[in-house]
C-alpha cells in the first residue's frame, strides 16, 4: 500500500530551524562586531562627506486575533572620504543624518565601524 509522507510533521520542524538558525547567526555576528569594535582605538580624523544614504526595512507583525499589524524602520548611512581618499560608510542616528550634509568638511570621530560624531571645520 502507498503511503504518503507527512510533510507538514516533516516541513515544519525544519523551517523551524532554519528560522531559529538565522535569528542566532544575526545575534552572533551582531555580537561580533559591537565586540570587535570595542577593540578598536577610538579615532579623529579629518574628512568629507560624499554621500548619504537610508535603509527602509518594513515589518508585518500577526497579532492573536488574526489582524496583521505593518510598521517600517529606517536605518541611516553616512559615506565620509578621509584624506587618503579611502572612503568608510558609518551607520549613524536619525537626528544626525539630517544635520550632516553632502560635501561638510570636517573631523569624523568613530571606533571600528561605531560612529561617535562630526565636527564641521569652516572651509576656506
Amino acid at each position: 500500500m502507498f503511503m504518503e509522507p507527512n510533510f507538514l510533521g516533516t516541513i515544519f520542524p525544519l523551517f523551524f530551524m532554519l528560522v531559529i538558525g538565522l535569528i542566532l547567526f544575526q545575534v552572533i555576528r551582531g555580537i561580533g562586531e559591537w565586540s570587535n569594535n570595542n577593540k578598536q582605538p577610538v579615532l579623529t580624523v579629518n574628512a568629507k562627506i560624499v554621500s548619504k544614504r537610508t535603509k527602509i526595512s518594513r515589518h508585518s507583525h500577526a497579532s492573536g486575533n488574526g489582524h496583521h499589524h505593518h510598521s517600517t524602520s529606517t536605518t541611516y548611512f553616512v559615506t565620509f572620504e578621509v584624506e587618503s581618499g579611502d572612503r568608510m560608510e558609518l551607520r549613524v542616528s536619525g537626528k544626525e543624518y539630517g544635520l550632516l550634509a553632502e560635501g561638510d568638511v570636517g573631523r569624523v570621530t568613530f571606533q571600528g565601524t561605531r560612529y561617535h560624531g562630526f565636527e564641521r571645520v569652516a572651509s576656506m
